[in-house]
Formats: structure tokens, C-alpha cells, sequence
């Protein structure tokens, strides 16, 4: 007999208004069918009468597939008036990665994705330089140049939409990619494009913004991640972090300390992302059930 873990295993994920009865039934269903339980989360909004959960689960008895498990989960969903999604784990989602010229969040996302921490496959980085190409090489992962002008930027984005299309991209990741993506590129993909930025907006703008923290004297440096909208850097927050800082450092080591809390708090929003830990709480916030949560 094999084993729980050689098993499929599934990611059930609903938003709905909060009513008694919800985890009962959902867990009632999954027994019903010899449905396993692996780990489970949930979350009451209080305040504006939603309810959250996710439930990873797998087979014990006859085998599924997520078309046979959407037939099964249909009518619980009408019943509750849900938003949801089912995802069999075993479909790895996939990763376009933009970048420009710095590439410490691009180092870290492949380097998380070949050690098998990042589970999702990237089968393509697109930048408007040429500067990372060698450590996208060096990981095996192709590497796209798609330069842009004011002139060319319509073009250069419609090239973006093709390559989502024909590698069927589930997630485009802005690793530090200093382009503005244009509104209509935003409201194709909603809720499938992650940014990151420093957390000095709007106070600190422009070019060199460590610089500017360092001016300032600033105490705390961070960095959001967060699904990209027709809104700059206001769309709905993934993931943020930050460090605390003090007089002593210089504008170089504010910049590299900023860079290294980017990266880590990129990386995690990503892993959210692809492990289906996301949910969309109105228009501008998000429910993140986090891994041991």
C-alpha cells in the first residue's frame, strides 16, 4: 500500500460570507469521499462578515482528478456562495520572471527554485538589459531581451502578453523590473502579477532612495510585495518585512541591507502565491494563510 505522501494531494481555497456550518461541511464532504486532511486553515473577518479557508487534502481511497473533484465540491460551493479554487499540488504553477539591471531578487528566486524550496517552474527570465543574462545562464534558464524605449514600450509589452500566452504563464514576477506595466497589462492578469518595492513610497522617490533614507536618518528600512494594479504600488499586499538600522551605517550598507530584505520578502510572497496561500479580501486586501499558521 503506498504511502500518504506518494499520493495526490489538492488545495481547496474559498472566500464567503461568514455563516455557521461551513468547516462542518467541508471536512463532512472530504470524509464522505476518503479524503484525507493534511493541514487546514481558517479566518473570520469580523468586521466585514467574510469567512476564509484552506484545505490541503489527499486521497485514501479511489483516486481523483481536479475535474472530478470540482463535480464533487460544486454544490457545497453554491451553498455557501463561494469564491474558490481547487488545485491538484502536483501541477507546479509557472513563472515568468522580469528584471532590469539589479539582480538580487532574481539570485535568490532561482536560487530557491533549483534547491526545490520555490515550488513552480520558471521557464523564462525577460529583461530590458542584457545585465543578468549570465546568471540566468549559469541556472539554465533561458533568457529573453526585450528592450524598451517610450517609442517601443506598447510593442515590447504586447511581445510581454505573447510570451505569457504561448509559455502558459501562471505568475509574471517583477524581480526589480523598472518598467511601469501600462493598465491594460494589469487588468489581463489580475491577482498574477507580483512586485516588490522599498516601503519609503511615497516619501522617498525616484533614484537612489537609500540615499535619501540615509539624508533623512531613517531608523527602519522594508520592503511590500504586492499583486500589481492599474494603482502604482498600491495594489493588494502580499508580504512585507523590515530591519532596523541606525546611524552608523553608510548609504551603501542602508542599499545593501534594503536589498537583502527586497529579496527575502519577494521570495516569500512568491511561495505564498504558488502554494495557493493567497486570498483576495475586497479590493485592496489579502487573506495569506502563512506555512505552520
Amino acid at each position: 500500500m503506498s504511502s500518504i505522501s506518494s499520493r495526490s494531494s489538492y488545495v481547496f481555497a474559498a472566500a464567503c460570507p461568514d455563516q455557521p456550518g461551513i468547516v462542518a461541511a467541508v471536512s463532512g464532504l472530504l470524509a464522505e469521499r476518503k479524503l484525507n486532511i493534511l493541514d487546514a486553515d481558517q479566518f473570520n473577518d469580523h468586521v466585514n462578515g467574510r469567512f476564509f479557508i484552506r484545505v490541503h487534502f489527499t486521497e485514501l481511497g479511489d483516486r481523483y482528478d481536479v475535474a472530478g473533484l470540482r463535480v464533487e465540491l460544486s454544490p457545497l460551493a453554491s451553498r455557501f456562495d463561494m469564491s474558490w479554487s481547487l488545485h491538484d499540488t502536483s501541477e507546479r504553477p509557472r513563472l515568468l520572471v522580469l528584471v532590469s539591471k539589479l539582480d538580487h531578487c532574481l539570485h535568490d528566486l532561482l536560487y530557491r527554485h533549483r534547491n526545490g524550496e520555490l515550488r513552480a517552474d520558471i521557464p523564462m527570465v525577460v529583461s530590458n538589459h542584457k545585465d543578468c543574462y549570465q546568471l540566468a545562464a549559469w541556472y539554465g534558464i533561458p533568457y529573453r531581451h526585450l528592450p524598451v524605449t517610450p517609442e517601443t514600450k506598447a510593442r515590447q509589452e504586447r511581445k510581454l502578453r505573447e510570451i505569457v500566452e504561448e509559455e502558459r504563464i501562471d505568475f509574471v514576477v517583477l524581480a526589480r523590473y523598472m518598467q511601469v506595466l501600462s493598465d491594460e497589462f494589469c487588468t489581463t492578469y489580475p491577482q498574477r502579477v507580483i512586485n516588490i518595492h522599498h516601503s519609503f513610497l511615497p516619501s522617498f522617490k525616484g533614484a537612489k532612495p537609500y540615499h535619501q533614507a540615509y539624508e533623512r536618518g531613517v531608523k527602519l528600512i522594508g520592503a511590500t510585495a504586492h499583486f500589481a494594479t492599474s494603482d502604482l504600488d498600491e495594489g493588494p499586499i502580499i508580504e512585507q518585512d523590515v530591519v532596523r538600522v541606525d546611524h552608523s551605517l553608510s548609504p551603501e550598507q542602508l542599499t545593501a541591507a534594503g536589498r537583502d530584505v527586497e529579496r527575502r520578502v519577494l521570495s516569500q510572497a512568491v511561495e505564498h502565491v504558488v502554494e495557493h496561500r493567497v486570498l483576495l479580501n475586497g479590493d485592496h486586501r489579502t487573506v495569506v494563510f502563512r506555512r505552520g499558521g
